[in-house]
Parts: C-alpha cells; structure tokens; sequence
C-alpha cells in the first residue's frame, strides 16, 4: 500500500517511524528487534534510510598512509524487504543523489519494485569527504527534483536506459521539507519554492525535518500553503536523551533548540532523557489537539522512548 493511501483521511492518529541500518559489519537483527517493539503501535509505513560511502584514512604498520573507501551503513533495501515482508508493515526506502549515479538509482528500485515495495523517500544527501568517480558515459541527479523527475519518470515506463519489456513502475514518492529552512536555502521564501519544484517534478508527500518548536512547524504549514502546495505534511519529531545532543543536533541537523529547552538539559543534565521525553511528548499533545492525524518519528536507536510516549499519548 502506497504512503499517500495511508494519509487519505485517517479516522485516528497514525504514527510512523524512521531507523537506520546497523553499521557496517554489524547484525541486522538490532533493527528486527527493533521492529517487535514498534509494530505493536500499527505503523503505517517504516522508513529505512540510506548513506553514501566514505573514505577513511588508516596508517598501516609500515608508516604508509592507505585510503580506504567504505558504505559505512549498507543494507537499505535488503532491510526495506525483510520488515514488509516479514512483519507486513509498509517500508519506505531512502534514495540518495549523492554517491549515486541514475543508472545505479534505476537498479535499485527495480530491486524494490521486485520486492513488493512501492515507497521511496527522494533526498539529496548530505556532503560526504568521498566523491565516486563517475564514468562519464554515466549520469547523476545533482538536486532531489532531479531524482523525483527520473522516479516519476518511470511512471510512464520512461527507463535511463532501454530495457526490453520493461513496464512502468509505480511509486509514491516522499520528499523532506525544512520548518527553518535547508541550511543552504537564503531565507525560508526561497527553500519553499524548492520544495515546490519537487511536487512539481511528482512527489506525492512530504515529512519534515526533525523541530522542537511547534511554532515554527505551524508557520511553514502556512507558507507552503500560500505557495499553492497542497501535498499532505506530515510533522517530524526526535525525543533528545543526553546533553551531548545540544551540540550535535544542531551541528548535524541543522536545527535549533528553544532556550526554555537547552537551558533545562544544561541545568539539568543528568536528567536530560527524561526532559527530552516531556518535551517530545507536549509537542505531540498540541500537534496531536491542531488537527494533525500523523507523526513521523526519527527513532535511530530508541525505539524504546518512543513506545512510551505513545503509550503516554
């Protein structure tokens, strides 16, 4: 079943989750158990990400410094196969422009199309110290409209490459909106107008980036809005649980923390998981009491603080 199927007027409250795939070299069974704790809460959908290579550098016994270039977290289909069908929940695979090529793209979701899959969340990808090179009779989507447009192009069998029999693929697509803008974007006027030529390239829904200030959320609701854009929003939220997170999330994420927030996990550090958890939990309550029908939740590695809180709600 499609995402924006499950968004069509919703007689309750859905929530849905975000994990990522264990590091390279680990078991995939920490995100199967996972799974067992979050399927009690009927997800609608669970979205896997993705992450493009890296390159490290390793000084060997010799003195010689060697580069070595590893998917620090592959596993992103396989996992997206095992969770739909296994547990039967619907999976949403992350697809990158960046690390990838079109051609590369066109496998991959030939891979999910195989696998029973019809979701797929089209981000650009983060910068990365790694840039693959690419033959040049190859071709990359450099923005998240280019790699929309090539996704709905298959809609209409429209293939990179031709592909004998080949038929049209159906997929919802997914694409992130930012409440205080992409830490690129000049001003949040500009990054919605972005967001737009992605709806316009055909995607379906959008789910944004993880905020603490529900105020801000209201308000780039309201510009989409006024800019015609009338694809469903669904509200992205992250329970804090240590201190160190007043610096990494905003480095990471790109995102700022309220002052009534950060000054109580300061005061308080030592508590800081349970003032991450009160905090989360407001800021669904009141989403929860303005009308909106769905929560997207970026678990990462917690699934367990976000069971309770649904359970608080």
């Amino acid at each position: 079943m499609k995402v924006i199927e499950h968004l069509q007027n919703p007689s309750y409250p859905h929530f849905s989750f975000e994990i990522i795939p264990p590091m390279r070299g680990k078991s995939g069974q920490v995100i199967l158990g996972m799974v067992e704790v979050l399927k009690f809460y009927s997800p609608p959908f669970i979205d896997v990400t993705s992450h493009a290579a890296v390159a490290n550098y390793e000084e060997l016994d010799s003195g010689v410094i060697k580069r070595r270039v590893r998917r620090k977290r592959p596993g992103t289909i396989g996992i997206c196969g095992v969770i739909q069908n296994r547990f039967g929940i619907d999976t949403v695979a992350h697809l990158l422009c960046r690390g990838f090529t079109q051609e590369e793209t066109e496998d991959a979701l030939i891979e999910l199309q195989f696998l029973g899959i019809e979701n797929v969340f089209a981000i650009r990808g983060d910068d990365t110290n790694y840039k693959k090179p690419v033959d040049p009779n190859r071709r990359e989507n450099d923005f998240a409209s280019d790699l929309v447009k090539q996704i709905h192009n298959l809609k209409n069998g429209i293939y990179v490459e031709e592909i004998l029999n080949a038929e049209p693929l159906q997929f919802c697509i997914g694409v992130a909106g930012y409440p205080e803008k992409h830490f690129e974007a000049p001003n949040l006027k500009i990054d919605i107008l972005n967001l737009k030529k992605k709806l316009d390239a055909g995607a379906d829904y959008i789910v944004t980036q993880m905020f603490f200030d529900n105020n801000k959320y209201f308000r780039f609701v309201e510009i989409c809005r006024e800019a015609c854009i009338e694809a469903p929003i669904i509200p992205g939220i992250k329970i804090l649980h240590n201190a160190k997170q007043i610096c990494s999330i905003p480095k990471n994420f790109h995102v700022e923390l309220p002052e009534e927030l950060s000054d109580e996990l300061l005061a308080e550090q030592k508590h800081a998981g349970e003032i991450g958890f009160h905090w989360a939990l407001q800021q669904c309550r009141q989403l929860l009491e303005r009308g909106e029908k769905h929560i997207h939740f970026y678990v990462m590695n917690d699934a367990d603080s976000v069971a309770k809180l649904i359970k608080a709600l």
